[in-house]
């Protein structure tokens, strides 16, 4: 049975290390915000990454491959 609060993809424990498999969080139901707001979010998502990832989680995908990701999905 599924706890609603945790994710749909959950986090995953490999070498002592919270993996993510996403891609999680995405933005493309923000893509039809002005392009300066694009921007923005484009900026936080990135920070918000570097957050988890001073916290000690790994992404399943790589830093390339968020890139590209919310950049498509943004429309940037």
């Amino acid at each position: 049975m599924n706890n609603p609060s945790t994710p749909p993809q959950a986090l995953q424990q490999v070498a002592g290390a919270a993996i993510i498999s996403g891609p999680w969080p995405s933005y493309a139901a923000f893509r039809n915000l002005p392009e300066r707001e694009r921007w923005v979010l484009y900026g936080s998502a990135k920070a918000y990454r570097e957050a988890l990832e001073l916290q000690g989680f790994q992404m399943a995908e790589s830093y390339d491959q968020f890139v590209r990701r919310v950049c498509t999905e943004l429309d940037l």
